[in-house]
């Protein structure tokens, strides 16, 4: 994933770009599949999971649309730009469609969830509707296609976490990985979809996630993700109930798998995330001083209506002991939504004076936007202007770009064990990587590879990235 310290909307719709399959082995005799995939992080974790399931039923890869016999696109709802994304997208197959009546296209994840049916009435070109938890079923939905038919299944279930499953590695860098812990949220937010079109919580097998991970350690990878949409809530049981593992302990038994391979997890909701989480982290030089940390808004009467479980002083809490513990040096991270139902100056204020008190090192702002079907939209009333939007969105902005600068600003003379994850995008002349802090370092190549760690010393910064020099 691209690194950046501010993420405005108009930034996240350039993440929302699809990214596709590059493995193209095993094509000869065997129908294609392309697939594109939207939003969030476990939106491209599911793309791999799709990949491996067809794979296993006879497909090969392809990175060419127009060569597809199946495109897949795994969608994003969490905002109706990223939807109407998607929708433009779709156009753009309408020729191949035409000239080739036999291309199956399919929409799969949350925006096929929440639409259901009405995405088959609405875009003429999709021929299957595909939920986050039907993935394995898509064989036989292509084979209705096939008998002349539109096909769905948008079965939510309570059991369905795909542990089985060794994911295919979309467009991978061959150092980084997403392993996903969970799936489903049972938070509730009023704004959000994701209860909606993920269903509830349910918590995957420790062991086949330990080893997903001491595969991918084997396979050459030097850093693991753990996902969910709220992984502090991780809570497994044995069948027989002799034994169970909440999150601070998978984070452990993960990271004793090899101190060369480096942590890191997203996301955790204030709510839940324990001091035995930050003592883990503390404890574990291979799990990374960073948390992604949502707050939402820095107002306690907009927390309340958003749902989210807890007020301003308990989000002051949980920062002030990430810092007791863990340091002022530990990365923090936020999502921030700017004009929430009923927002006033005085709660847009909170916000600003809650950044500032926090000091992210970066984060994911953007202006809200009703979603159907929440309760926000059922309950409340979306009474800011764009305009009001868009101005408290451009202030949040600026102080957090500034608040980032000043953070990078204090790496600047120190040495970074930074993880090389391949060229720099600007110049093969120098490599990427990312520090303990999630935060891109910049530094020449040299005889440096891909998969090295190596201590930089930060000569300067950007409010984006780190530039440094191999010591």
């Amino acid at each position: 994933m691209r690194n950046l310290e501010i993420l405005t909307e108009e930034d996240k719709e350039t993440l929302d770009l699809p990214r596709t399959t590059v493995d193209e082995v095993g094509k000869q005799n065997k129908k294609k599949l392309y697939i594109e995939s939207y939003g969030c992080q476990m939106n491209f974790s599911d793309s791999e999971i799709v990949t491996s399931i067809l794979q296993e039923n006879g497909y090969a890869t392809t990175s060419l649309f127009d060569e597809a016999d199946v495109i897949l696109l795994n969608t994003c709802a969490i905002r109706d730009n990223a939807e109407q994304k998607v929708r433009n997208r779709l156009k753009n197959f309408t020729h191949l469609k035409k000239k080739r009546p036999s291309l199956v296209v399919g929409v799969l994840g949350c925006m096929a969830e929440r639409l259901k049916t009405k995405f088959l009435e609405e875009e003429k070109i999709v021929d299957v509707v595909a939920g986050p938890d039907s993935y394995r079923d898509l064989p036989n939905l292509f084979e209705e296609v096939e008998e002349g038919n539109k096909a769905i299944n948008v079965f939510l279930s309570k059991e369905e976490t795909y542990a089985d499953i060794s994911p295919v590695r979309l467009n991978s860098n061959g150092v980084t990985a997403f392993v996903s812990i969970m799936r489903g949220c049972d938070n509730m937010c009023s704004f959000c979809v994701v209860p909606f079109t993920r269903g509830r919580e349910r918590s995957r097998d420790v062991y086949s996630i330990l080893k997903e991970c001491q595969d991918l350690l084997d396979n050459g990878y030097k850093e693991v993700t753990l996902l969910g949409q709220n992984v502090d809530s991780y809570k497994w049981a044995s069948a027989d109930g002799t034994e169970t593992v909440n999150f601070a302990q998978l984070l452990e038994r993960v990271a004793l798998i090899n101190p060369l391979l480096r942590v890191r997890f997203s996301t955790s909701h204030p709510k839940d995330i324990t001091d035995e989480v930050l003592y883990t982290i503390k404890k574990y030089e291979n799990v990374c001083n960073y948390i992604h940390l949502p707050a939402q808004s820095g107002s306690s009467r907009i927390l309340k209506l958003m749902n989210r479980t807890y007020d301003r002083d308990w989000y002051i809490n949980r920062v002030d002991k990430i810092r007791e513990v863990l340091g002022e040096e530990c990365g923090i991270s936020q999502d921030i939504i700017a004009g929430f139902c009923t927002e006033t100056e005085e709660d847009h204020q909170d916000t600003l004076s809650l950044i500032e008190y926090v000091r992210y090192d970066y984060g994911y702002m953007f202006a809200y936007s009703e979603r159907p079907g929440t309760p926000a939209a059922k309950k409340l009333v979306d009474d800011i202007s764009d305009d009001e939007k868009q101005r408290r969105l451009a202030e949040i902005i600026a102080l957090q770009r500034k608040i980032s600068q000043e953070r990078n600003e204090m790496s600047v003379g120190t040495i970074q064990k930074v993880l090389i994850e391949g060229d720099s995008k600007r110049s093969a002349d120098f490599l990427q990587g990312r520090n303990d802090q999630n935060k891109m370092v910049i530094l020449p190549k040299g005889n440096h590879q891909k998969g090295d760690y190596v201590n930089v010393k930060i000569t300067s910064c950007s409010s984006a990235t780190l530039f440094g020099e191999v010591e």
